[in-house]
């Protein structure tokens, strides 16, 4: 069992691997847990094909790339939702991202992301209001770590 990055307690391959692979989602949340994935594993394709055509344009998928490539996501906690479900046409997801930069630095971007279902493509990603800061100082190697693991640093997300 490979463990979904999106924290569902789910199999990737039972939860984000069928929607990165380009299947729809059924919910919001379901949409916005795949692309927190997506950046997860540097999948930049998923986030332009689920984001709402209206934005597709704006859409800079090699600054995307090098982003993913100097951060490692380590924590998805869902904090609210509002409508997104199978019935509905909007949704709200709003959550807490956490991720390690190359420093060892670890921010804490937390989102309130907008999602509506289009007629073809199933729910799209709209936008979000962000909130962007550091979460803890430095990790030091023999710190728990803060993915939330049990584990110490070192043996965890700071092997990186």
């Amino acid at each position: 069992m490979t463990p979904c990055p999106c924290q569902s307690g789910l199999d990737f391959t039972a939860c984000c691997g069928p929607l990165l692979a380009g299947g729809k989602a059924a919910t919001a949340e379901a949409l916005m847990r795949s692309r927190y994935t997506a950046y997860a594993q540097g999948d930049v394709a998923h986030l332009k094909r689920t984001l709402a055509a209206e934005h597709r344009a704006g859409f800079d998928a090699i600054e995307i790339a090098a982003s993913m490539a100097q951060t490692q996501w380590i924590g998805l906690q869902i904090l609210d939702r509002m409508d997104g479900g199978s019935a509905d046409e909007t949704g709200i997801v709003e959550f807490a991202a956490r991720y390690l930069l190359r420093d060892g630095q670890v921010h804490v971007l937390r989102e309130r992301s907008r999602f509506r279902r289009d007629a073809d493509a199933g729910w799209v990603y709209i936008d979000g209001a962000v909130e962007e800061k550091p979460a803890t100082k430095k990790a030091g190697r023999n710190d728990p770590c803060p993915c939330g693991s049990g584990r110490k640093f070192k043996q965890c997300c700071g092997r990186v």
